[in-house]
Protein backbone atom coordinates (compact mmCIF):
# COMPACT_ATOMS: atom_id res chain seq x y z
CA UNK A 1 0.00 0.00 0.00
CA UNK A 2 1.09 3.26 -0.98
CA UNK A 3 2.23 5.76 2.59
CA UNK A 4 0.54 9.32 2.60
CA UNK A 5 3.01 11.90 2.16
CA UNK A 6 3.69 13.64 5.78
CA UNK A 7 2.31 17.54 5.21
CA UNK A 8 3.27 18.60 8.75
CA UNK A 9 4.62 16.76 11.69
CA UNK A 10 2.29 18.98 13.95
CA UNK A 11 -1.49 19.07 13.68
CA UNK A 12 -3.18 21.99 12.36
CA UNK A 13 -5.48 23.64 14.90
CA UNK A 14 -8.54 25.13 13.71
CA UNK A 15 -11.39 26.92 15.20
CA UNK A 16 -14.47 24.72 13.26
CA UNK A 17 -17.95 25.94 12.07
CA UNK A 18 -20.51 23.07 12.12
CA UNK A 19 -20.89 21.38 8.59
CA UNK A 20 -18.98 19.15 6.13
CA UNK A 21 -15.35 18.57 5.47
CA UNK A 22 -13.44 16.84 3.45
CA UNK A 23 -10.45 15.90 4.74
CA UNK A 24 -6.66 15.57 2.73
CA UNK A 25 -5.68 11.46 3.41
CA UNK A 26 -3.03 11.69 0.75
CA UNK A 27 -1.19 14.81 1.93
CA UNK A 28 -0.40 16.06 -1.44
CA UNK A 29 -3.13 19.31 -0.69
CA UNK A 30 -1.82 22.43 -1.00
CA UNK A 31 -4.90 23.24 1.34
CA UNK A 32 -4.14 21.42 4.35
CA UNK A 33 -6.06 19.55 5.68
CA UNK A 34 -8.46 20.20 3.20
CA UNK A 35 -8.76 18.10 0.25
CA UNK A 36 -7.62 19.74 -3.22
CA UNK A 37 -7.75 16.61 -5.40
CA UNK A 38 -4.55 15.85 -5.37
CA UNK A 39 -5.01 12.61 -4.78
CA UNK A 40 -6.16 11.57 -8.71
CA UNK A 41 -4.14 9.16 -9.42
CA UNK A 42 -3.44 7.76 -6.18
CA UNK A 43 -5.43 4.94 -3.91
CA UNK A 44 -6.52 7.19 -1.13
CA UNK A 45 -9.62 9.66 -1.29
CA UNK A 46 -10.40 12.23 0.81
CA UNK A 47 -12.64 11.44 4.31
CA UNK A 48 -15.60 13.23 5.10
CA UNK A 49 -15.89 14.96 8.31
CA UNK A 50 -19.04 16.51 9.79
CA UNK A 51 -18.52 18.90 12.37
CA UNK A 52 -21.66 19.50 14.45
CA UNK A 53 -20.40 21.86 17.25
CA UNK A 54 -17.91 24.99 16.77
CA UNK A 55 -14.87 24.62 18.90
CA UNK A 56 -11.28 23.70 18.21
CA UNK A 57 -10.00 20.69 16.58
CA UNK A 58 -6.97 19.49 15.89
CA UNK A 59 -6.68 17.85 12.74
CA UNK A 60 -3.96 15.65 11.95
CA UNK A 61 -1.52 17.07 9.24
CA UNK A 62 1.18 13.50 9.42
CA UNK A 63 -1.29 11.60 7.69
CA UNK A 64 -0.36 8.46 10.22
CA UNK A 65 -2.95 9.15 13.02
CA UNK A 66 -4.86 5.91 14.23
CA UNK A 67 -8.15 8.48 14.90
CA UNK A 68 -8.73 9.76 11.57
CA UNK A 69 -8.66 13.20 10.72
CA UNK A 70 -7.65 14.34 14.23
CA UNK A 71 -4.40 13.89 15.59
CA UNK A 72 -3.31 11.77 18.35
CA UNK A 73 0.49 12.50 18.64
CA UNK A 74 1.78 9.79 16.25
CA UNK A 75 3.90 12.49 14.28
CA UNK A 76 5.83 12.70 18.08
CA UNK A 77 6.76 9.37 16.53
CA UNK A 78 8.15 10.15 13.15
Amino acid sequence: MEEPVCANKKPAVLELEPGTYWWCQCGKSANQPWCDGSHRGTGFAPVEVTITEKKKYAMCLCKRTANSPYCDGTHKKL
